[in-house]
């Protein structure tokens, strides 16, 4: 399928779960916009950072109209971010088109994807974040809830290439998994989640 006037063929595969995922994530009061309760995400992101060394790492809840980072890493000086120390980014910066990035990809395929140099896949090259935003290396993880929707990604990104490996492919899905179980505390407990 070509979307009008581009030429180029989609690469964002189609997302069947969409308004399931919506309706979940919204009976967990996640994905919409920043609060008090999302600075245990941006410090889970932090940590995400920290473990794989990445500049970028984000907790990405993808609803039906877009994607809403809850936790979001950045440098410091990268343009507004949060950092160890530093402010999250206001509302504007925490959203992102859907058919932009790589995490929708992991909700499709919902397994772990590693791409060490996204230009090495013509599937994936194409994707708006590579000119817009400097992406060339991904490590994502699905966010598979106990009632077996996935709710999104937790991520690793760096503006050059980077051998992740088994390490790094192992590293992301403990991360997931220690933030999927975090997350089903939030619904038990139906308080903010506690990281």
């Amino acid at each position: 399928m070509i979307p009008h006037g581009t030429g180029r063929p989609l690469v964002t595969p189609a997302d069947r779960d969409a308004s399931v995922r919506g309706a979940r994530l919204r009976s967990l009061g996640l994905g919409r916009r920043p609060d008090a309760s999302f600075d245990s995400f941006d410090a889970f992101a932090d940590r995400v950072a920290a473990v794989t060394s990445a500049p970028f790492s984000m907790v990405n809840f993808i609803d039906e109209e877009r994607q809403f980072f809850a936790g979001l890493h950045t440098p410091p000086g990268a343009g507004g971010g949060h950092g160890p120390g530093g402010a999250a980014a206001g509302s504007h910066l925490r959203h992102l088109a859907r058919d932009h990035g790589y995490c929708p990809h992991v909700l499709a395929r919902r397994k772990a994807l590693v791409l060490d140099d996204v230009c090495d896949y013509p599937r994936f090259a194409g994707n708006p974040v590579v000119d817009g935003i400097g992406i060339r290396s991904y490590l994502g993880a699905p966010l598979i809830d106990g009632t077996g929707v996935a709710l999104g990604t937790v991520c690793a990104v760096d503006t050059v290439p980077r051998a992740w490996g088994r390490e790094g492919l192992h590293t992301i899905k403990l991360l997931a998994g220690e933030l999927v179980g975090h997350i089903g505390g939030r619904e038990v407990y139906a308080g903010p989640f506690h990281g």
